[in-house]
């Protein structure tokens, strides 16, 4: 049994909602399907969200009545026929009621949930009736019926597996499941997700719950690329990478991945390939447990970062110094990207600000702390770059007019990081394309 997640840009049109049908009933294996929201919608939703939690009805009015009447259109261009076109007007007037009904209600943090899980239940359902039109047989089997997480927002495989597999098992002799991606079930049992981006790993989960033959994340691009196409000219799609190489590109910045989607991929060796919906003849990526070979692979950034510096000459010589400083960063659950220390300072990096005051106001007792906002970190990955020389020799020969903050280096065989301003970034990935790649 296959999974196959298909991305917001895949389900946008009507067309490609059409072509995607295609790309589900070219073989005759049996596979479980998973749709992102349509391109758009879940940012309308947030703004919709945004309304009300400022008490601004009549906004979220407007913006409600916007998102209608593109689904609306979209319905009209998606399904021809009398019956499909009721069922189709049905599932928008059912989800719409819904968000005009919410104008009424208080707003809190679990309606605004509710409202980020209109997205998924509308595409997958309109998607079901397009089906059902073309003659395609198909369950709908609603994520929030067995995807759950626990109270630390955390997956619970286990049970994941079991509810899944009796939700199959009620359907003998069908081939083709529909589900949602990105939402879930929380501890509470209230309507919860698994963050932005959150469909791939609904997909991994999926994938690791019925011990799939491979996972299938279908884009709009053909596979990772070796660096930022939005900012380098030339790059190029890279046929194979490793779990652990994946995982860092995914973690440190490649769009094409949600960083969490690696782990249940890789916890049970299922073979994960990125594909593109609108070239589905090209080969893609295929990740899996062997690496392709030496060197570096690609290089990948994530923007956002914040950069703090304790400064303490308390530090020298005192053990527990370093468990201190990181029992406040797990106290906030404020996850750590990069560290260096010396023997009067250490630095480090977050990219999550929510709880920054609270920390810095925890880490004053330490030493001086010092803040640079709008940093970036870049990573070169690939097999064993930590452990060739050549690579390093290169790599600096190419940063050599690009001031740097930090290095990492040593941490993984598979990732060298460095942290830089901002501003540096677009110059810093087209100077390693050239330095490390050879393209300009």
């Amino acid at each position: 049994m296959k999974v196959l997640k298909f991305g917001g840009t895949s389900v946008g049109k009507p067309e490609r909602m059409q072509s995607v049908s295609q790309l589900i009933t070219a073989d005759n294996d049996q596979k479980i399907v998973v749709l992102s929201a349509l391109s758009g919608t879940t940012n309308s939703l947030v703004e919709i969200s945004q309304s009300l939690s400022e008490g601004k009805k009549e906004q979220a009015k407007q913006q409600i009545d916007k998102l209608e009447n593109h689904y609306r259109t979209f319905c009209d261009e998606l399904v021809k026929q009398e019956a499909g076109r009721a069922s189709a007007k049905a599932v928008v007037d059912e989800h719409f009621e819904f968000l005009n009904i919410i104008l009424k209600i208080s707003f809190n943090e679990a309606l605004n949930k509710d409202i980020l899980a209109q997205g998924e239940l509308l595409s997958t359902r309109l998607f079901c009736v397009y089906l059902e039109e073309a003659g395609i047989p198909a369950v709908l089997i609603p994520a929030l019926d067995f995807m759950s997480i626990d109270e630390f927002e955390e997956p619970e495989i286990p049970k994941i597996k079991i509810k899944l597999a009796t939700l199959i098992d009620q359907h003998k002799g069908q081939y083709i499941f529909i589900t949602q991606g990105y939402i879930c079930r929380n501890a509470r049992g209230e309507v919860d997700n698994l963050k932005r981006g959150g469909s791939d790993y609904s997909a991994s989960l999926i994938g690791a719950a019925i011990q799939a033959s491979e996972v299938q994340i279908w884009t709009d691009i053909d596979g990772m690329h070796n660096n930022d196409p939005r900012v380098v000219k030339k790059t190029f799609p890279i046929e194979q990478l490793s779990f652990d190489e994946a995982a860092e590109l995914a973690y440190f910045g490649a769009k094409i991945l949600h960083p969490a989607s690696i782990w249940p991929a890789q916890h049970f060796n299922i073979p994960v390939k990125l594909l593109n919906t609108m070239q589905p003849e090209a080969r893609g990526t295929i990740i899996t447990e062997m690496p392709n070979g030496n060197g570096v692979k690609a290089i990948a950034a994530k923007d956002g970062i914040i950069a703090i510096k304790i400064k303490s000459s308390r530090m020298l010589l005192a053990y527990g110094f370093l468990r201190k400083i990181f029992e406040i960063f797990e106290k906030y659950r404020t996850p750590i990207d990069m560290i260096t220390t010396s023997e009067v300072a250490v630095s480090i990096t977050i990219d999550n600000q929510q709880y920054l005051d609270q920390i810095l106001k925890e880490l004053q007792p330490f030493g001086t702390v010092e803040l640079d906002h709008h940093q970036t970190i870049v990573s070169i990955v690939g097999n064993e770059v930590a452990a060739t020389p050549s690579i390093i020799t290169k790599l600096f020969a190419a940063m050599e007019e690009i001031p740097l903050r930090m290095i990492s280096y040593g941490g993984s065989r598979h990732n060298i990081s460095i942290l830089i301003n901002g501003q540096f970034k677009e110059r810093t990935l087209q100077v390693l394309n050239k330095g490390l790649f050879g393209l300009e």
